[in-house]
Protein backbone atom coordinates (compact mmCIF):
# COMPACT_ATOMS: atom_id res chain seq x y z
CA UNK A 1 0.00 0.00 0.00
CA UNK A 2 1.36 3.37 -1.01
CA UNK A 3 0.40 6.44 0.98
CA UNK A 4 0.70 9.94 -0.37
CA UNK A 5 2.74 11.86 2.19
CA UNK A 6 1.74 15.49 1.74
CA UNK A 7 4.99 17.37 2.17
CA UNK A 8 7.03 14.37 1.06
CA UNK A 9 5.86 14.28 -2.53
CA UNK A 10 8.68 15.83 -4.47
CA UNK A 11 8.80 14.91 -8.13
CA UNK A 12 11.71 16.68 -9.78
CA UNK A 13 11.74 16.31 -13.50
CA UNK A 14 14.49 15.00 -14.78
CA UNK A 15 18.21 14.50 -17.52
CA UNK A 16 30.29 12.18 -15.15
CA UNK A 17 28.53 13.71 -18.28
CA UNK A 18 29.36 11.01 -20.83
CA UNK A 19 27.25 7.96 -21.48
CA UNK A 20 28.08 5.43 -24.13
CA UNK A 21 31.76 6.21 -24.23
CA UNK A 22 34.43 8.68 -23.28
CA UNK A 23 34.75 12.08 -24.88
CA UNK A 24 38.37 11.24 -25.47
CA UNK A 25 41.45 13.29 -24.81
CA UNK A 26 42.29 14.50 -28.30
CA UNK A 27 40.61 17.52 -29.81
CA UNK A 28 38.61 17.00 -33.00
CA UNK A 29 37.47 19.75 -35.35
CA UNK A 30 33.92 19.84 -36.71
CA UNK A 31 33.62 17.17 -39.35
CA UNK A 32 36.41 15.08 -37.84
CA UNK A 33 36.67 12.62 -34.97
CA UNK A 34 33.90 10.33 -33.71
CA UNK A 35 30.36 11.50 -34.41
CA UNK A 36 28.20 12.20 -31.39
CA UNK A 37 24.56 12.58 -30.45
CA UNK A 38 24.09 14.65 -27.29
CA UNK A 39 21.11 14.98 -24.96
CA UNK A 40 20.60 18.07 -22.82
CA UNK A 41 17.96 19.27 -20.38
CA UNK A 42 15.87 17.52 -17.76
CA UNK A 43 14.69 14.15 -16.48
CA UNK A 44 12.47 13.33 -19.44
CA UNK A 45 15.57 12.86 -21.54
CA UNK A 46 18.19 12.04 -18.89
CA UNK A 47 16.64 8.62 -18.35
CA UNK A 48 14.87 9.14 -15.02
CA UNK A 49 12.72 6.08 -14.29
CA UNK A 50 14.74 3.75 -16.50
CA UNK A 51 15.19 1.38 -13.58
CA UNK A 52 11.67 0.02 -14.01
CA UNK A 53 10.08 -2.38 -16.52
CA UNK A 54 6.44 -1.65 -15.76
CA UNK A 55 4.84 -1.39 -12.31
CA UNK A 56 4.24 -4.22 -9.84
CA UNK A 57 2.57 -4.40 -6.43
CA UNK A 58 5.26 -6.82 -5.26
CA UNK A 59 7.61 -4.99 -2.88
CA UNK A 60 10.25 -7.71 -2.46
CA UNK A 61 12.92 -9.39 -4.56
CA UNK A 62 12.95 -8.27 -8.16
CA UNK A 63 9.39 -6.84 -7.82
CA UNK A 64 8.01 -9.50 -10.21
CA UNK A 65 10.76 -8.74 -12.70
CA UNK A 66 10.17 -4.98 -12.90
CA UNK A 67 13.23 -3.80 -10.92
CA UNK A 68 16.37 -3.74 -13.06
CA UNK A 69 18.43 -2.65 -10.03
CA UNK A 70 17.77 -5.90 -8.17
CA UNK A 71 20.89 -7.86 -7.20
CA UNK A 72 19.69 -10.68 -4.96
CA UNK A 73 17.43 -11.15 -1.95
CA UNK A 74 16.59 -7.65 -0.74
CA UNK A 75 19.69 -6.03 -2.24
CA UNK A 76 19.34 -3.37 -4.92
CA UNK A 77 22.03 -1.46 -6.80
CA UNK A 78 20.70 1.54 -8.79
CA UNK A 79 24.17 2.02 -10.32
CA UNK A 80 23.33 -0.97 -12.53
CA UNK A 81 20.96 1.41 -14.33
CA UNK A 82 22.13 4.94 -13.51
CA UNK A 83 25.87 4.35 -13.17
CA UNK A 84 27.74 7.03 -11.26
CA UNK A 85 24.69 9.35 -11.46
CA UNK A 86 22.51 7.09 -9.26
CA UNK A 87 22.56 9.70 -6.49
CA UNK A 88 21.92 12.68 -8.72
CA UNK A 89 21.15 13.18 -12.40
CA UNK A 90 19.78 9.66 -12.97
CA UNK A 91 21.20 9.16 -16.46
CA UNK A 92 20.03 5.67 -17.26
CA UNK A 93 21.45 3.08 -19.60
CA UNK A 94 18.16 3.21 -21.51
CA UNK A 95 18.00 7.02 -21.86
CA UNK A 96 16.77 8.32 -25.18
CA UNK A 97 20.17 8.88 -26.78
CA UNK A 98 21.25 5.41 -25.64
CA UNK A 99 18.11 3.81 -27.08
CA UNK A 100 18.11 5.66 -30.41
CA UNK A 101 20.26 3.05 -32.13
CA UNK A 102 23.30 3.62 -34.30
CA UNK A 103 22.71 7.29 -35.07
CA UNK A 104 26.27 8.29 -34.11
CA UNK A 105 29.52 6.79 -32.84
CA UNK A 106 29.01 8.33 -29.41
CA UNK A 107 25.99 8.85 -27.16
CA UNK A 108 26.66 11.72 -24.74
CA UNK A 109 24.08 12.40 -22.02
CA UNK A 110 24.45 15.81 -20.35
CA UNK A 111 20.82 16.00 -19.18
CA UNK A 112 20.07 15.90 -15.47
CA UNK A 113 17.00 15.06 -13.42
CA UNK A 114 15.56 18.26 -11.98
CA UNK A 115 17.35 20.62 -14.36
CA UNK A 116 15.80 23.92 -15.44
CA UNK A 117 16.72 26.22 -18.30
CA UNK A 118 19.26 28.10 -16.17
CA UNK A 119 21.13 24.83 -15.71
CA UNK A 120 21.50 24.70 -19.49
CA UNK A 121 22.74 28.28 -20.02
CA UNK A 122 26.48 29.00 -20.05
CA UNK A 123 27.80 30.25 -16.72
CA UNK A 124 28.95 33.42 -18.47
CA UNK A 125 25.36 34.13 -19.49
CA UNK A 126 23.41 33.34 -16.35
CA UNK A 127 23.90 29.59 -16.20
CA UNK A 128 23.89 27.84 -12.84
CA UNK A 129 25.72 24.68 -11.81
CA UNK A 130 23.49 21.80 -10.71
CA UNK A 131 24.12 18.68 -8.64
CA UNK A 132 27.84 19.33 -8.60
CA UNK A 133 28.14 19.79 -12.36
CA UNK A 134 28.84 22.83 -14.51
CA UNK A 135 26.00 24.25 -16.62
CA UNK A 136 25.22 21.92 -19.49
CA UNK A 137 26.18 24.38 -22.23
CA UNK A 138 29.66 24.64 -20.71
CA UNK A 139 29.88 20.86 -20.65
CA UNK A 140 28.79 20.85 -24.29
CA UNK A 141 31.75 23.03 -25.18
CA UNK A 142 34.16 20.25 -24.20
CA UNK A 143 32.10 17.61 -25.98
CA UNK A 144 31.96 19.68 -29.17
CA UNK A 145 35.73 20.13 -29.13
CA UNK A 146 36.48 16.43 -28.68
CA UNK A 147 33.82 14.98 -31.00
CA UNK A 148 32.00 15.66 -34.23
CA UNK A 149 28.58 16.51 -32.82
CA UNK A 150 25.81 15.79 -35.30
CA UNK A 151 22.67 15.91 -33.12
CA UNK A 152 21.69 17.71 -29.91
CA UNK A 153 18.36 16.58 -28.42
CA UNK A 154 16.90 19.05 -25.91
CA UNK A 155 14.09 18.57 -23.37
CA UNK A 156 13.62 21.57 -21.12
CA UNK A 157 10.89 23.80 -19.71
CA UNK A 158 8.92 21.35 -17.57
CA UNK A 159 10.77 22.19 -14.39
CA UNK A 160 10.62 25.91 -15.18
CA UNK A 161 6.86 25.54 -15.44
CA UNK A 162 6.64 23.61 -12.18
CA UNK A 163 5.55 20.13 -13.32
CA UNK A 164 6.55 18.65 -9.97
CA UNK A 165 4.31 21.02 -8.02
CA UNK A 166 1.44 20.50 -10.44
CA UNK A 167 1.60 16.73 -9.98
CA UNK A 168 1.94 17.07 -6.23
CA UNK A 169 -0.96 19.49 -5.85
CA UNK A 170 -3.29 17.51 -8.10
CA UNK A 171 -2.51 14.29 -6.24
CA UNK A 172 -3.10 15.95 -2.88
CA UNK A 173 -6.41 17.34 -4.09
CA UNK A 174 -7.47 13.75 -4.80
CA UNK A 175 -6.18 12.27 -1.56
CA UNK A 176 -6.75 15.02 1.01
CA UNK A 177 -9.04 17.77 -0.17
CA UNK A 178 -11.66 16.09 -2.35
CA UNK A 179 -11.36 18.94 -4.83
CA UNK A 180 -10.09 19.62 -8.35
CA UNK A 181 -6.75 21.17 -9.17
CA UNK A 182 -7.07 22.03 -12.85
CA UNK A 183 -8.50 25.52 -12.51
CA UNK A 184 -5.89 26.88 -10.10
CA UNK A 185 -3.09 25.09 -11.92
CA UNK A 186 -4.17 26.36 -15.32
CA UNK A 187 -4.09 29.91 -14.00
CA UNK A 188 -0.56 29.38 -12.65
CA UNK A 189 0.60 27.88 -15.94
CA UNK A 190 -0.80 30.79 -17.91
CA UNK A 191 1.07 33.24 -15.68
CA UNK A 192 4.39 31.45 -16.18
CA UNK A 193 4.40 30.05 -19.68
CA UNK A 194 5.61 33.11 -21.61
CA UNK A 195 8.67 33.37 -19.40
CA UNK A 196 9.26 29.63 -19.62
CA UNK A 197 9.22 29.73 -23.42
CA UNK A 198 11.61 32.66 -23.42
CA UNK A 199 14.04 30.57 -21.38
CA UNK A 200 13.62 27.59 -23.69
CA UNK A 201 14.45 29.87 -26.60
CA UNK A 202 17.48 31.14 -24.74
CA UNK A 203 18.58 27.54 -24.15
CA UNK A 204 18.61 27.01 -27.90
CA UNK A 205 20.57 30.24 -28.35
CA UNK A 206 23.11 29.13 -25.76
CA UNK A 207 23.63 25.84 -27.56
CA UNK A 208 24.08 27.66 -30.86
CA UNK A 209 26.61 30.03 -29.27
CA UNK A 210 28.68 27.16 -27.87
CA UNK A 211 28.69 25.30 -31.17
CA UNK A 212 29.66 28.39 -33.16
CA UNK A 213 32.50 29.09 -30.76
CA UNK A 214 33.68 25.51 -31.33
CA UNK A 215 33.78 26.12 -35.07
CA UNK A 216 30.52 24.53 -36.13
CA UNK A 217 28.17 26.08 -38.65
CA UNK A 218 24.48 25.94 -37.83
CA UNK A 219 23.90 23.57 -40.76
CA UNK A 220 26.62 21.11 -39.71
CA UNK A 221 24.46 19.59 -36.96
CA UNK A 222 20.85 19.66 -35.84
CA UNK A 223 19.02 20.56 -32.65
CA UNK A 224 15.90 18.54 -31.84
CA UNK A 225 13.64 20.28 -29.33
CA UNK A 226 11.08 17.88 -27.90
CA UNK A 227 7.89 18.12 -25.88
CA UNK A 228 6.57 15.97 -23.04
CA UNK A 229 4.28 12.92 -22.96
CA UNK A 230 1.42 12.59 -20.50
CA UNK A 231 2.17 9.91 -17.87
CA UNK A 232 -1.53 9.57 -16.93
CA UNK A 233 -4.53 8.77 -19.16
CA UNK A 234 -7.80 10.55 -19.69
CA UNK A 235 -10.40 9.81 -17.05
CA UNK A 236 -12.44 7.56 -19.33
CA UNK A 237 -9.29 5.59 -20.21
CA UNK A 238 -8.38 4.86 -16.58
CA UNK A 239 -8.94 1.23 -15.55
CA UNK A 240 -9.66 2.19 -11.92
CA UNK A 241 -12.78 3.94 -10.73
CA UNK A 242 -12.29 7.31 -9.06
CA UNK A 243 -14.92 6.48 -6.44
CA UNK A 244 -12.59 4.52 -4.16
CA UNK A 245 -8.88 4.31 -3.26
CA UNK A 246 -7.81 1.94 -6.04
CA UNK A 247 -6.23 4.76 -8.02
CA UNK A 248 -3.94 5.47 -5.10
CA UNK A 249 -3.37 2.09 -3.47
CA UNK A 250 -3.41 -0.17 -6.52
CA UNK A 251 -2.76 1.89 -9.61
CA UNK A 252 -0.54 4.67 -8.28
CA UNK A 253 -2.43 7.34 -10.21
CA UNK A 254 -4.30 9.44 -7.61
CA UNK A 255 -6.04 11.98 -9.86
CA UNK A 256 -9.66 12.87 -10.48
CA UNK A 257 -11.07 12.32 -13.98
CA UNK A 258 -11.52 16.05 -14.49
CA UNK A 259 -7.92 16.77 -13.58
CA UNK A 260 -6.68 13.85 -15.67
CA UNK A 261 -8.55 15.17 -18.70
CA UNK A 262 -7.09 18.62 -18.14
CA UNK A 263 -3.54 17.29 -17.90
CA UNK A 264 -3.88 15.03 -20.94
CA UNK A 265 -5.89 17.26 -23.25
CA UNK A 266 -5.04 20.80 -22.11
CA UNK A 267 -1.75 21.10 -20.23
CA UNK A 268 0.36 18.67 -22.27
CA UNK A 269 -0.91 19.99 -25.64
CA UNK A 270 -0.53 23.62 -24.50
CA UNK A 271 3.11 23.03 -23.63
CA UNK A 272 3.72 21.05 -26.82
CA UNK A 273 2.20 23.75 -29.01
CA UNK A 274 4.27 26.46 -27.38
CA UNK A 275 7.46 24.42 -27.69
CA UNK A 276 6.66 23.86 -31.35
CA UNK A 277 6.46 27.63 -31.72
CA UNK A 278 9.89 28.07 -30.13
CA UNK A 279 11.37 25.45 -32.44
CA UNK A 280 9.93 27.20 -35.49
CA UNK A 281 11.15 30.60 -34.33
CA UNK A 282 14.67 29.28 -33.72
CA UNK A 283 14.84 27.21 -36.89
CA UNK A 284 15.32 23.86 -35.15
CA UNK A 285 13.56 20.52 -35.41
CA UNK A 286 10.56 19.73 -33.23
CA UNK A 287 9.71 16.26 -31.89
CA UNK A 288 6.21 16.14 -30.40
CA UNK A 289 5.87 13.42 -27.76
CA UNK A 290 2.40 14.36 -26.42
CA UNK A 291 0.90 11.07 -27.68
CA UNK A 292 3.92 8.82 -27.17
CA UNK A 293 2.43 7.09 -24.12
CA UNK A 294 -1.17 6.92 -25.35
CA UNK A 295 -2.67 3.71 -23.93
CA UNK A 296 0.59 2.95 -22.09
CA UNK A 297 0.15 5.51 -19.28
CA UNK A 298 -0.03 4.67 -15.60
CA UNK A 299 -3.49 3.11 -14.98
CA UNK A 300 -4.39 3.05 -18.69
CA UNK A 301 -7.10 0.52 -19.59
CA UNK A 302 -5.01 -0.76 -22.49
CA UNK A 303 -2.09 -1.74 -20.22
CA UNK A 304 -1.59 -3.94 -17.18
CA UNK A 305 0.27 -4.05 -13.90
CA UNK A 306 3.07 -6.61 -13.95
CA UNK A 307 2.22 -9.78 -12.02
CA UNK A 308 3.05 -13.47 -12.08
CA UNK A 309 0.30 -13.93 -14.65
CA UNK A 310 1.27 -10.84 -16.67
CA UNK A 311 5.09 -10.67 -16.92
CA UNK A 312 6.88 -7.43 -17.73
CA UNK A 313 6.52 -6.73 -21.43
CA UNK A 314 6.76 -3.68 -23.65
CA UNK A 315 3.64 -4.96 -25.39
CA UNK A 316 1.37 -5.17 -22.34
CA UNK A 317 2.93 -3.29 -19.40
CA UNK A 318 2.73 0.41 -18.58
CA UNK A 319 5.44 2.63 -20.08
CA UNK A 320 5.54 5.17 -17.24
CA UNK A 321 6.42 5.03 -13.55
CA UNK A 322 3.56 5.24 -11.07
CA UNK A 323 3.44 7.37 -7.93
CA UNK A 324 5.14 5.55 -5.06
CA UNK A 325 5.31 8.36 -2.53
CA UNK A 326 6.21 6.08 0.37
CA UNK A 327 9.32 5.07 -1.59
CA UNK A 328 8.85 1.34 -1.01
CA UNK A 329 10.35 0.77 -4.48
CA UNK A 330 13.04 3.38 -4.98
CA UNK A 331 13.14 7.19 -4.81
CA UNK A 332 10.06 9.26 -5.49
CA UNK A 333 11.95 11.34 -8.08
CA UNK A 334 11.42 8.48 -10.53
CA UNK A 335 7.62 8.86 -10.37
CA UNK A 336 5.64 10.03 -13.40
CA UNK A 337 8.48 9.54 -15.89
CA UNK A 338 8.80 7.20 -18.86
CA UNK A 339 10.18 3.91 -17.56
CA UNK A 340 12.53 1.51 -19.33
CA UNK A 341 9.92 0.64 -21.95
CA UNK A 342 8.98 4.29 -22.41
CA UNK A 343 12.60 5.26 -22.88
CA UNK A 344 13.10 2.61 -25.54
CA UNK A 345 10.10 4.15 -27.28
CA UNK A 346 11.52 7.68 -26.98
CA UNK A 347 14.80 6.47 -28.43
CA UNK A 348 12.96 5.00 -31.39
CA UNK A 349 11.13 8.31 -31.84
CA UNK A 350 14.43 10.19 -31.98
CA UNK A 351 15.81 7.68 -34.48
CA UNK A 352 12.79 8.19 -36.73
CA UNK A 353 12.95 11.97 -36.38
CA UNK A 354 16.57 12.05 -37.53
CA UNK A 355 15.46 10.69 -40.89
CA UNK A 356 13.32 13.81 -41.34
CA UNK A 357 14.47 17.29 -42.45
CA UNK A 358 16.40 19.24 -39.83
CA UNK A 359 13.65 21.85 -39.45
CA UNK A 360 10.68 19.49 -39.57
CA UNK A 361 7.98 19.06 -36.92
CA UNK A 362 6.80 15.51 -36.26
CA UNK A 363 4.59 13.78 -33.71
CA UNK A 364 5.62 10.33 -32.47
CA UNK A 365 2.98 7.75 -31.59
CA UNK A 366 2.86 4.09 -30.60
CA UNK A 367 1.07 1.18 -32.20
CA UNK A 368 -1.36 -0.50 -29.76
CA UNK A 369 -0.11 -3.92 -28.68
CA UNK A 370 3.36 -3.41 -30.16
CA UNK A 371 6.70 -2.70 -28.50
CA UNK A 372 8.97 0.25 -29.28
CA UNK A 373 9.50 -0.98 -32.84
CA UNK A 374 5.90 0.06 -33.51
CA UNK A 375 6.58 3.76 -32.97
CA UNK A 376 5.77 5.93 -35.97
CA UNK A 377 5.74 9.60 -36.98
CA UNK A 378 2.94 11.84 -38.21
CA UNK A 379 2.92 15.57 -38.86
CA UNK A 380 2.87 17.52 -35.61
CA UNK A 381 -0.51 19.15 -34.82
Amino acid sequence: MRRLAGAGVVLPLAVSALVGGSAGTSVASPGAGPTAVVSMGDSYISGEGGRWQGNSLTNTGNRTGTDRAWVSGSTYDPTKVYGTTADGCHRSDSAEVRSAGAVADMAVNLACSGATSENVFRASNGGVSFKGEAPQADQLSAVAAANNVKVIALSVGGNDLGFADIIKDCALDFVLWNSYCYDDQQYAVDQKIDGVMANVGKSVDEIRAVMRAAGYTDSSYRIVLQSYPSPIPRGAENRYTQSDWSRLNTGGCPFWNRDSDWARDSLVPQLANRLKGVAAAKGVQFLDLRDMLQGREVCARASKLVSTSAPASAKTSEWARWIDSSETQGPVQEDMHPNYFGQLAAGRCLNLALAQPATSASSCKNTPGADQTGMFLTSAP
